[in-house]
């Protein structure tokens, strides 16, 4: 498994485009927030909130990114290849899961780093080396969506369908606009979808609280339906290739 790690990670460092909107948009869009005075409330908790926000934001469009060239392998017969080697469904789908887990990390360090470098964001050792943490690992469930999207959908339709996802989960999840603004109905919504038990974790590590339980749960109850739609579709792709 490690050697198709090595070759997904090679193809995927040599996309121009995911590095340059992978990793320079959330920074941007950071950037743009903090710097204009877009968002409002004090500077200091609006950096801090919003560089948690677009860290988060990085990291699941670079999970989603993962999946959405699988429908161009499906045309070219890669995935037939890979139905030819010894490599277990599950073991293929953990190797797309590993190689996602190590291409979000520019992303997510790309807005840390200009929070710290343009803002001046002040956090304890503890607190940055936990951010890091849970805004890498919590990425997992996301990558899994977007490979189980790249599996069963068209190379075309897996962009247009892992875009949709990550900018709706993105907006439903608070991270553009706290959910505490949201009509009461929506703020409800919002509290169940993978992307605020995601990004809430390490908002509250960030002002100094403890992750909680709730938020972990959600987000363990996406892993698991992500995971299990990830290898559904690539038994499905794999059968129809």
């Amino acid at each position: 498994m490690l050697g198709y790690v090595r070759l997904e990670l090679v193809r995927v460092l040599r996309d121009v485009t995911f590095l340059i909107f992978g990793v320079a948009m959330p920074v941007v869009m950071y950037l743009i927030f903090t710097t204009l005075g877009l968002a409002p409330g004090d500077e200091k908790q609006v950096a801090l909130f919003v560089m948690v926000s677009m860290a988060a934001y990085g990291g699941i469009g670079a999970a989603f990114n993962n999946g959405t060239g699988l429908g161009e392998d499906k045309a070219l017969g890669w995935v037939r290849q890979l139905r030819l080697t010894p490599l277990a469904p599950a073991t293929v789908v953990a190797g797309k899961t590993i190689t996602g887990m190590v291409v979000v990390v520019p992303a997510i360090a790309a807005v840390l780093v200009a929070g710290r470098l343009v803002n001046h964001v002040a956090l304890s050792p503890g607190q940055w080396v936990s951010i890091i943490a849970l805004l890498w690992a919590g990425t997992i469930p996301f990558t899994l969506f977007g490979l189980g999207n790249g599996y069963r959908l068209t190379s075309q339709s897996a962009g247009i369908a892992n875009f949709a996802a990550s900018m709706g989960l993105a907006v439903v999840g608070g991270l553009w606009i706290p959910a505490d603004r949201f009509p009461r109905w929506l703020k409800a919504i919002s509290e169940w979808t993978p992307t605020h038990g995601y990004a809430d974790m390490s908002w509250r590590v960030a002002f100094g609280q403890a992750p909680s339980l709730r938020s972990v749960l959600v987000l363990l109850g996406w892993l698991a339906v992500f995971g299990a739609y990830a290898l559904y579709g690539y038994r499905r792709a794999g059968r129809a290739a």
